[in-house]
């Protein structure tokens, strides 16, 4: 299944027209010459972005392709990483270095090991089976946490149908005893999530909640969460997806349209960025709407957006963090 490709016009003047400053603070943040370029098309639903520097290549998935593709910085050659990938969402890397997957299809989370074999670390939790882990973070302690909504299982497009067994969670694999513990259960749609730079604060994206989208912020006091608080609400027909967070504390936000009739999808799909207090600092319009985003490239400045049909990427005068 291949869709037609996305029709895109890099820009030709600059500073880029796509590149929207909602606060002068984020000129700072802006390379002049920096424009948003388009690295491959031809999928139907890109997600989950993870750089892998010691490659040099991007691994991102295609959901309803049933694949995890390969972008090489070094050629820009697209290639198929693994194909079925299990309708694979999110994914991350560990502390080791090795790939973290959210697979809708078998609805667990999977880590690879370096001779390629397939280790499963969540598919139940107190006897019941996940729902659909969607993104994914590894901590500096070698924990892992994921978020756990339906999408994946709501229709024959990402995954299979089947009726929610779980709340709407997010969790944490204890990085000692490989324990699934369940930190959150009260947000409708959980979506993307990231630590602060310190990993002090979880940022994590309640992509279902009313009126409006959320992003929730929490302390991190050891293998819980506490102090629940709101980081930015959309306040209007847009919608979060995944996140991303900068060394300076930045959240570099998927965006688009929450499916609120009569939205200017113009105006709303691309990665909106905030500042710490969520204050809104900048948009980076894309022709499509961005699901998830991350940090790579040699110098980790290198913003790259999976946006429904495309790949994208951005160079920016910021890193990420790690």
């Amino acid at each position: 299944m291949t869709p037609q490709p996305s029709t895109f016009t890099p820009a030709l003047r600059l500073p880029d027209p796509c590149i929207k400053v909602l606060d002068e603070r984020f000129l700072a943040l802006r390379l002049l010459s920096g424009t948003v370029e388009q690295l491959a098309t031809g999928f139907y639903w890109a997600e989950g972005p993870q750089w892998f520097g010691d490659g040099r290549y991007l691994l991102f998935s295609d959901i309803p392709n049933n694949r995890i593709l390969r972008w090489d910085d070094c050629s820009g050659a697209l290639s198929e990483f693994r194909k079925p990938s299990n309708n694979a969402n999110g994914l991350a890397r560990d502390r080791q270095g090795r790939l973290l997957a959210c697979e809708h299809g078998t609805r667990r989370v999977t880590r690879t090991e370096y001779d390629g074999r397939i280790t499963v670390l969540a598919d139940h939790y107190r006897g019941k089976r996940l729902n659909s882990p969607n993104d994914i973070v590894s901590a500096r302690d070698g924990s892992i946490w994921f978020t756990d909504p339906p999408f994946g299982i709501l229709g024959w497009w990402e995954g299979e149908m089947a009726t929610p067994e779980l709340p709407h969670g997010v969790y944490r694999i204890d990085p000692d005893s490989g324990e699934l513990n369940m930190v959150l259960d009260d947000l409708q749609g959980s979506n993307g999530l990231a630590f602060s730079p310190d990993e002090k604060i979880l940022y994590v994206v309640e992509s279902r909640g009313t009126p409006h989208r959320k992003i929730w912020q929490y302390d991190v006091q050891g293998a819980g969460l506490a102090n629940k608080r709101l980081f930015v609400d959309a306040a209007g027909p847009g919608a979060y997806d995944g996140i991303a967070v900068d060394e300076q504390g930045h959240v570099w936000c998927g965006f688009g349209s929450s499916g609120a009739q009569g939205a200017n999808l113009e105006e709303l799909d691309g990665v909106r960025v905030y500042d710490r207090e969520g204050r809104p600092l900048a948009h980076i319009h894309l022709p499509e709407r961005c699901a998830n985003v991350c940090f790579g490239g040699a110098r980790n400045n290198r913003l790259f957006m999976a946006a429904s049909h495309s790949l994208y990427a951005l160079y920016v005068n910021t890193r990420g963090a790690v």
